[in-house]
């Protein structure tokens, strides 16, 4: 028991510090994404989103600190495709739900812009920026 809450206390510990040094708001899309790592292919709902990362809910997280790619967007022609890190995860004990918060990588020309596009219409729709 006592493990436990040690290891929630310094994964919050972790998030409040990831927390502070975002560099980019985040927005709730309304997108689902492939993330695929060594032998595992996760398809789950982003959470929240921004230039920076974004947090795949999912009952299934990746380790901290694996490397893996992601691809979401509205069609082919509009897909944001990146490698990623995880660099914290929850299993849905705290107040953070299942999941994992994954790290841009690389994103190329076409990614990042078709990723700015994506946050410019979350900005328009009701939901609120998160975090």
């Amino acid at each position: 028991m006592e493990a436990t809450r040690g290891a929630c206390a310094r994964t919050a510990h972790r998030r409040a510090k990831l927390k502070e040094s975002r560099k980019y708001p985040r927005y709730q899309p309304r997108l689902r994404c492939w993330c695929e790592a060594d032998d595992v292919t996760v398809y789950a709902r982003i959470a929240n989103l921004g230039e920076g990362g974004l947090f795949l809910r999912t009952n299934t997280p990746l380790r901290e600190g694996a490397k893996a790619h992601v691809r979401f967007g509205d069609g082919p022609a509009h897909e944001v495709a990146a490698d990623v890190r995880v660099v914290w995860t929850s299993d849905g004990a705290g107040k953070a739900p299942p999941g994992m918060g994954l790290q841009f990588e690389s994103l190329d020309e076409k990614s990042l812009e078709q990723l700015r596009r994506i946050i410019m219409s979350e900005q328009q729709q009701p939901a609120r920026p998160v975090g």
